[in-house]
């Protein structure tokens, strides 16, 4: 058991590995070499690095920066603050700095990597950072910077994460324009609103894929099932699958007739399981299928949420 254990763990520290380096690549052989930035903490790097003409790489700056932030989870958190995360942030300084070095994997003329199209660089850039971060969150992992930012400000006012992300972001991206020649050491040519559409693309991209990696075949589902053999698909719902079901209660407004419906959160991959058993239970039954964008509780994702808001309860109660 404790082999298991062992072999499940440096098979996840593996994968962590590959993680942070496909997450380095994206920037350090895409967005960098063809002077990029977009949001997120890599995305301030980028821009103390082109503002420093590179005296402050983005490996250092991202290392220092999360080595601050760390120390203020840690304050917030506990000692119990992820210690993945922490590994993820220490590999991808050190894939920074290496890729950095790596000219090889540059995506500028001359190298196998190389785009011709700077449209797609941001694109290609966004499904690396996407693959990486994606895999790295799956095993338990994050590369920090606006992700530990996210939480600490969650954890004291009501904000949602998604909108905390939104705002950095955005800032981040819109940042980019103060430099121009005279902005520290930026010897560069003035960014202009085409380099922000730039990051934008890539903050649009890695968005759109991050939850290929994260969600996956996992994507919340609800179904609404009306069948005349409504005990026996339920029956096979919480026994065989182990997942809660809702009884509703209704009435056909055309033929005035009550009916009992199944109310079923289930993942997608699920679904697909569950549609074929429903399929041999009663080939008449009807079926409503949508999508779940979030589902909190028992068997899905814990709840979470702010301290303002948990006190704001507590003082209605």
């Amino acid at each position: 058991m404790k082999t298991t254990k062992l072999s499940k763990l440096i098979w996840e520290y593996i994968v962590i590995t590959f993680a942070t380096f496909v997450f380095t690549v994206s920037w350090e052989a895409f967005m960098i070499p063809n002077q990029m930035s977009a949001g997120g903490m890599m995305g301030i790097c980028t821009i103390v690095e082109f503002a420093t003409g590179g005296a402050i790489k983005a490996s250092l700056s991202f290392f220092a920066i999360n080595a601050v932030l760390i120390l203020l989870a840690v304050m917030v958190f506990g000692f119990g603050f992820g210690f993945k995360t922490i590994y993820c942030i220490i590999m991808s300084s050190v894939f920074l700095w290496l890729v950095d070095d790596w000219t090889w994997l540059h995506s500028i003329p001359g190298n196998f990597l190389y785009v011709e199209d700077k449209t797609l660089v941001p694109i290609i850039a966004g499904i690396f950072e996407a693959m990486g971060l994606g895999l790295c969150i799956k095993k338990g992992g994050s590369t920090g910077g606006t992700d530990i930012i996210a939480l600490i400000v969650n954890k004291y006012w009501p904000i949602s994460l998604s909108g905390i992300f939104f705002i950095m972001d955005f800032v981040v991206v819109i940042s980019q324009l103060l430099l121009r020649p005279g902005f520290g050491s930026y010897a560069g040519e003035a960014k202009t609103f085409n380099d922000v559409m730039y990051g934008i693309i890539e903050i649009v991209t890695f968005a759109l894929t991050i939850d290929l990696f994260t969600v996956g075949g996992k994507a919340k589902m609800q179904l609404f099932i009306f069948s005349e053999k409504y005990q026996q698909i339920a029956d096979y719902v919480c026994d065989t699958m182990e997942r809660g079901v809702t009884l509703l209660h209704s009435m056909g407004w055309y033929t005035k007739k009550e009916k009992n419906v199944l109310l079923i959160l289930l993942t997608r991959q699920e679904v697909s399981k569950l549609s074929k058993v429903i399929n041999e239970i009663d080939p008449k039954a009807f079926m409503s299928i949508g999508g779940a964008s979030e589902v909190y509780g028992e068997g899905f994702t814990e709840i979470k949420a702010g301290k303002l808001k948990l006190n704001a309860n507590k003082k209605s109660d």
